[in-house]
Parts: structure tokens; sequence; C-alpha cells
């Protein structure tokens, strides 16, 4: 499994719903088993992003089809990491030409 970064920022729209905020995250986690994607934390933060969650998935499309369902709704936009361990970057540096 792979692990990715979500940062989300919210929309006009999500800042006047913000009370619904955390009822939100639960949609998403759901939303997110939908696709085929585990979360492992929801953060609220403070400065440029509002939101950071940390999700484990099997690959790239199933971020992407959570990333635009989410994004849909009209509540917040994302911006997606991908995470790389220790451990794989020995092997991404292990391959460098």
């Amino acid at each position: 499994m792979a692990t990715y970064c979500v940062l989300g920022s919210f929309t006009e729209q999500g800042v006047r719903n913000a009370k619904d905020s955390p009822k939100r995250a639960d949609a998403f986690k759901e939303m997110a088993k939908k696709c085929g994607v585990t979360v492992k934390d929801v953060y609220w933060a403070q400065g440029q992003y509002d939101i950071v969650s940390i999700l484990e998935a099997p690959d790239d499309l199933a971020v992407t089809s959570l990333a635009l369902s989410v994004g849909a709704l009209g509540n917040i936009r994302t911006q997606t990491l991908r995470l790389f361990t220790a451990a794989d970057m020995k092997t991404v540096v292990g391959k460098m030409a």
C-alpha cells in the first residue's frame, strides 16, 4: 500500500459550513472506503491548508478518484502528495543512473 498526504483548503462554501467539518470528515472516511482507500488520520490545521489527511491506497487511481469525489462536493480543494518511506528512498536511490 502506498501512503499519501492530502492537503485541503476550504472553499467559500466550506467556510460557510465550517461547523459541519467534523461530520464531513466522517463522510470523507466512508467515501474513502468506497474508493478502496484507508484514512489513517485527519487533522485540522492553521496556515495555508485547513485540513491534512494521511491515506493508504493501493494506487494513484484510487486516491485520484477519492480526491475528485470529495472535490465535487464543493467544500474543499485538495492537493495530493505521494509519500515515500526511508526504505522506499533507498530503493529509489539504488536505481539511480
